[in-house]
């Protein structure tokens, strides 16, 4: 699921099988998701089956927060703004763009182990975009 907000509060309308579908069309299906659900254009089952979210605040400056589980998903992502910030990169200071990411889980679901690896994959797909095209 992804987080939208619209006028009427927080609604989160899920891709389903997200895992079986490419960048080009998780891009696709999230721009129109989000589009039908600030139209309030919606069906019930676009609003059920999510297992995990993903949150975007950075989209408004926000560097980091803590997100909630939108029950009964097991895990939601938050994803903080870009943010340029001093990084020792081979023993020099760099300015270098950063984003702070928080992931909030079940524990019920995965222990933290599982979801520190899931956080170090995310790490390395962000660092290494070609990764996605694959």
């Amino acid at each position: 699921a992804m987080a939208v907000a619209t006028e009427s509060g927080l609604i989160a309308p899920v891709i389903h099988d997200a895992d079986r579908l490419g960048l080009f069309e998780l891009n696709h299906f999230a721009k129109d998701l989000a589009e039908r659900a600030k139209n309030g254009q919606l069906s019930p089952q676009e609003l059920e089956g999510g297992t995990f979210t993903i949150t975007n605040l950075g989209m408004y400056g926000i560097e980091a927060f803590s997100p909630i589980i939108n029950l009964p998903q097991s895990a939601i992502l938050g994803v903080g703004a870009v943010v340029d910030k001093a990084t020792v990169i081979e023993g020099e200071v760099r300015i270098r763009p950063r984003m702070t990411l928080s992931l909030s889980f079940d524990h019920r679901a995965m222990d933290g182990a599982d979801a520190a690896e899931y956080l170090r994959y995310v790490k390395t797909v962000l660092e290494t975009p070609m990764m996605m095209l694959a």
